[in-house]
């Protein structure tokens, strides 16, 4: 990894770290650092589940329950078991938290505004622009993709919702049962292999991969939650099928898609793939592509 950019990120980290106070225990000038403020901006008004807020803020168990605790003492919140399931944890405000919590929200705009004021309107139309950047590509940066059983619930779940999407989208409707999509069995190894991406511990996207014995390796079942779309998610998981089908031996890459997915279908023409004619009958397919990738030797 570059060194030069290894000491940007640092430099902009400590920048950050200074002009937002995060140096301070009394974050925002309030008695308490910022793990404690975020957790009550984060719990919100409808409560959270303690597992979620952790897995959402990326912390160790331990940790959080220090901060509930101390948030708890200063009666701030209330941490209650959920009836039907003890071992599932539920933070909820209580009217001190609330209150807390829109102090927090008004000196956080006050803090915020401090940030721009200085610069002209320019200087702050780029800044705030090359925040929105630096947010988004730092969202990329936590999504996490792992292979994963295409019966399981993440996956299930991410496949309802790209039928349920292909179903709005195009023009006859989809049905399931009527598509040439491949069984579980033909995306678990060594038959294919089915990716989940997370972000924050939730499924915001999958795509299978098939790797028949006697023709070229096929991409299937690709998708990524309309909230997560601007990320990058769908080359990462094109650069990565592609990866795994090279190991595999195969050197050429096959899809088929549907003329109303145009974004898919710019994606996959900028990737490298070209159009050519069907391979199959798939009956919701207008478009077929292949891509001739290069082995490990070559790359």
């Amino acid at each position: 990894m570059d060194a030069g950019q290894i000491e940007q990120v640092r430099r902009f980290n400590r920048t950050v770290t200074e002009r937002v106070g995060v140096l301070h225990d009394r974050y925002l000038g309030r008695d308490r650092p910022i793990g404690e403020a975020r957790l009550l901006w984060e719990i919100g008004e409808q409560g959270q589940d303690v597992r979620g807020l952790r897995e959402r803020l990326g912390l160790d168990s331990g940790y959080v329950s220090r901060l509930l605790r101390s948030l708890e003492s200063d009666g701030l919140v209330t941490v209650e078991p959920q009836p039907r399931d003890r071992r599932v944890r539920t933070v909820r405000l209580t009217d001190a938290g609330r209150a807390e919590r829109a102090v927090l929200d008004r000196r956080s705009d006050e803090l915020a505004g401090s940030l721009i004021e200085p610069l002209n309107t320019a200087q702050r139309a780029r800044l705030v622009a090359a925040m929105a950047e630096v947010d988004r590509l730092l969202t990329a940066a936590t999504v996490m993709v792992d292979a994963v059983d295409p019966d399981g619930p993440d996956a299930k779940d991410c496949l309802r919702a790209y039928f349920t999407e292909l179903q709005e989208r195009f023009d006859t409707g989809f049905d399931p049962a009527m598509s040439l999509l491949p069984d579980a069995g033909e995306l678990r190894p060594p038959h294919g292999l089915f990716l989940v991406a997370r972000m924050h511990g939730e499924p915001i996207g999958c795509a299978g991969l098939k790797l028949p014995a006697a023709a070229p390796a096929e991409i299937k079942r690709m998708w990524v939650a309309p909230a997560a779309r601007g990320l990058g998610l769908g080359r990462r998981f094109l650069a990565e099928l592609e990866a795994r089908a090279v190991e595999h031996g195969r050197d050429v890459l096959r899809l088929d898609t549907n003329k109303a997915l145009s974004a898919a279908i710019g994606l996959y023409h900028s990737c490298g793939f070209e159009e050519v004619p069907a391979f199959n009958d798939e009956p919701y397919a207008h478009h077929w592509f292949e891509k001739h990738i290069p082995g490990p030797s070559s790359r």
